[in-house]
C-alpha cells in the first residue's frame, strides 16, 4: 500500500503526457490533486474525468516562466486545501538544435521553463512545506540530465541543473523529501517544440523507436511519494529496456 490517500499534491505541466499520466495514477490512490498548465481546457478535461471516478482536482492555467502564476498556483492550492504535501515540477520542454545553429530564443526557453521553472516552484512551495515542517519536491528531469548527446547540448545542460539543484536542496532540507525522476524515452508531446522538421525526423527515427508509455514515469513518481515519510527516494532512472544511454 502507498501512503499517498488524502494527500495534497501539486502537478506542474499536467495537461499531458507524464503529468496527465501522474495526475491520473495519483488520483487512483486517493490524492488531492491541483493542476497547473496553459492549455486549460486539457486541464478542465482532465479535471472532469478525475472528478467522475470520484477524485478531487483543481485546476488553474499556468506559465512557469512565470514567477506571479507559479506562487498563485501554490498560493491557491494551499488555500483550498489547507496544506501542500507534494509539488510535482513536471512542466518542460526539448526544442534540440545543434549548437552551430545558434537557436537563441530556443536556449532561453528551455532555460526558462526547465531551470527557472523549477525554481519558482521550489521559492513557492518551499516556504509552505517549511511552516508545516514537512514535504515533498519531486523534479522530473531526464536521463540528459545525467549523459550528454549531440544536438541536446542545452536541454542536457538544463537537465543536469534539476539534478544539482534538486541535491542541493535535499542536502539543506532535513526535514523534506526531495526525488529526482528520470526517465528515458517516453511517449510524449516533446518533440513538438523542436522547430527543425528534419531533426525532429532523425530525433523521432533514431532515440524514439521503443518508448515508454507515461503511465511507467507516472508510476515511478507514484512509488517516490508513496513511501513512509522517514524513506526520501533520492533518484529513479526509468528506461525502456532497450535503450543504451
Amino acid at each position: 500500500m502507498l501512503n499517498i490517500r488524502d494527500k495534497v499534491i501539486a502537478i506542474t505541466g499536467a495537461s499531458s503526457g507524464i503529468g496527465e499520466a501522474t495526475a491520473l495514477r495519483l488520483a487512483e490512490h486517493g490524492a488531492r490533486l491541483a493542476l497547473g498548465a496553459r492549455r486549460t481546457e486539457r486541464l478542465e478535461a482532465l479535471a472532469a474525468r478525475i472528478r467522475d471516478c470520484g477524485g478531487d482536482a483543481l485546476v488553474q492555467p499556468l506559465d512557469v516562466t512565470r514567477r506571479d502564476q507559479v506562487e498563485r498556483f501554490i498560493d491557491n492550492t494551499v488555500a483550498t486545501y489547507g496544506r501542500l504535501d507534494v509539488l510535482v515540477n513536471n512542466a518542460g520542454v526539448m526544442p534540440l538544435s545543434r549548437m552551430v545553429d545558434l537557436k537563441v530564443d530556443e536556449w532561453e526557453r528551455m532555460v526558462d521553463v526547465n531551470i527557472k521553472g523549477v525554481l519558482y516552484g521550489i521559492a513557492a512551495a518551499l516556504p509552505v512545506m517549511q511552516a508545516q515542517h514537512a514535504g515533498h519536491i519531486v523534479n522530473v528531469s531526464s536521463v540528459a540530465g545525467r549523459h550528454v548527446f549531440p544536438t541536446a547540448a542545452v536541454y542536457c545542460a538544463s537537465k543536469f541543473a534539476v539534478h544539482a539543484l534538486s541535491e542541493g536542496l535535499r542536502q539543506e532540507s532535513p526535514f523534506m523529501r526531495v526525488t529526482v525522476i528520470a526517465p528515458g524515452a517516453v511517449e510524449s508531446e516533446l518533440t513538438g517544440t523542436i522547430s527543425d522538421p528534419v531533426m525532429k525526423k532523425e530525433v523521432d527515427e533514431v532515440f524514439r523507436r521503443d518508448l515508454l508509455p507515461a503511465d511507467a514515469i507516472a508510476r515511478a513518481i507514484a512509488y517516490a511519494i508513496g513511501q513512509p515519510d522517514d524513506v526520501d527516494v533520492n533518484e529513479l532512472v526509468v528506461r525502456p529496456t532497450a535503450q543504451a544511454y
